[in-house]
């Protein structure tokens, strides 16, 4: 007869142990998250919906939001953070998707050199980066002398306007779009992209009807972090961009710091925080969706 040691766990037991084990792993982590992002963030959505543009605690209001959204220096921020952040994302796919296509088609000893000046802004600190802009870019920098020598003489500086918060968004953002573009295109059986290309499709015309619909899920979840970055920069608006209008990062910490108004920056941290929960559920979606079709293969 069997001892009780002996006797072999049931499937159902198993499955149990298995969930609490993977649980247990689970909640140091959650747990952290809980303490210093979730718990803050649901502090400070009471915080501005139960004070009044006085300071003082007056129950359920919106007149914390009612003042940001009537408030047009407030406004223009907003819509100016979010104008750069689509012309960035624009700029980026123009860019890295010529990058990734090179790379997938070409076999020259070049392509290994394309890739590592591609990746190279990802070992870059941002704050040696602006610095960097600076100094190439400014009147009388190193771009300006070149210019000049070269009989171009009407240059304007990027340096303190929209451009330069532009072009320094777009040089920390090409590392990473590269990288999910060039493990996209991997994914890509190449049968597909050689059969086109033997009935005489052009680059182009592989990339629209072949490539670009096989890693749409790459592209979105790239828009999604990209702007997800963009919304909460602050280092390269601060550095490089205009006074006025600014970023929704300078303008919060502004407000904290220079204006000492704190619940007001409090509001402004909310509305960019459902601004990027946006970004962050059409990421989600298309993570889960490509995950369940990778489960259904």
């Amino acid at each position: 007869m069997p001892t009780t040691a002996q006797i072999p766990a049931s499937p159902g037991s198993r499955r149990l142990i298995s969930a609490l084990g993977g649980y247990g792993m689970v909640l140091p982590a959650f747990l952290l998250m809980v303490a210093i992002i979730a718990y803050p963030a649901v502090l400070s959505i009471i915080q501005t919906l139960t004070t009044g543009v006085d300071g003082r605690a007056t129950g359920f209001t919106l007149a914390q939001y009612l003042f940001f959204f009537h408030d047009r220096l407030s406004m223009t921020n907003l819509l100016y953070t979010l104008r750069v952040g689509f012309i960035v994302l624009a700029v980026l796919l123009v860019v890295c998707f010529p990058i990734a296509l090179y790379l997938r088609f070409s076999h020259s000893k070049l392509t290994s050199a394309v890739y590592i000046l591609a990746l190279f802004p990802l070992f870059v600190p941002t704050i040696n980066l602006s610095f960097a802009m600076i100094r190439f870019t400014t009147t009388h920098g190193l771009l300006d002398t070149l210019l000049s020598r070269a009989g171009l003489v009407h240059y304007v500086t990027p340096y303190l306007r929209t451009s330069g918060t532009i072009i320094g968004l777009v040089w920390e953002g090409i590392p990473f779009t590269v990288l999910i573009l060039n493990a996209a295109r991997v994914q890509v059986d190449d049968s597909l992209l050689e059969s086109a290309r033997d009935v005489g499709a052009s680059i182009p015309q592989v990339f629209l009807r072949i490539l670009l619909p096989l890693i749409k899920n790459a592209v979105i979840i790239i828009l999604a972090l990209q702007f997800l970055g963009i919304l909460g920069s602050y280092t390269i608006p601060y550095l490089l961009g205009p006074a006025e209008p600014e970023m929704i990062g300078v303008f919060m910490e502004r407000t904290y710091d220079q204006v000492h108004a704190p619940l007001q920056a409090q509001t402004q941290a909310v509305i960019s925080f459902f601004i990027a929960a946006i970004a962050g559920i059409l990421y989600v979606r298309t993570v889960a969706s490509q995950q369940r079709r990778t489960e259904g293969r």
